[in-house]
């Protein structure tokens, strides 16, 4: 790997820093493009999401989703609930859609694909698919459950 992939700082604890990517909110019937930026996050110790915070004008809206659900959607569609997520060709473009299901409605957007593929690339050269958890220490988490005020064995 050479120095200037992502990940590849000369550690093994590099993690890909954020990706700050220029996206278009489709807005309406006729798929009016409202621009926006959106930055996808990845932490190692909760390697099985990704974040990303969608930054508007009206604020900061985050939201989590699957990594290897946003890994498949860019290459087939991906997701069935909350987040759905499709590889599309407008005009020759390299582009995915990312719908976002809530209870008080849906919002579409479209996303660059080239930026996205390399950047969740590196997330999986620093934690590889089927790794997310070894690192858990199962038998502390148990115990903080078991010592939580919210579970009881009574």
């Amino acid at each position: 790997m050479s120095d200037d992939q992502p990940g590849s700082s000369g550690h093994p604890a590099a993690s890909p820093g954020p990706l700050s990517l220029d996206i278009h909110q489709l807005v309406g019937f006729c798929g009016q493009r409202r621009p926006l930026r959106a930055e996808f996050r990845f932490d190692p110790a909760a390697a099985l999401v990704v974040t990303v915070t969608f930054v508007a004008p009206e604020g900061r809206i985050p939201w989590v989703m699957g990594r290897d659900l946003l890994d498949q959607g860019l290459s087939v569609l991906g997701g069935l609930g909350d987040v759905q997520i499709w590889p599309v060709r407008p005009d020759g473009a390299r582009t995915a859609r990312l719908q976002l299901n809530h209870r008080d409605g849906m919002a579409l957007f479209e996303l660059p694909l080239p930026p996205l593929v390399r950047w969740l690339a590196a997330t999986y050269r620093r934690v590889p698919a089927g790794a997310e958890l070894r690192d858990v220490d199962w038998d502390a988490w148990a115990a903080a459950l078991h010592e939580s005020p919210e579970v009881r064995s009574d």
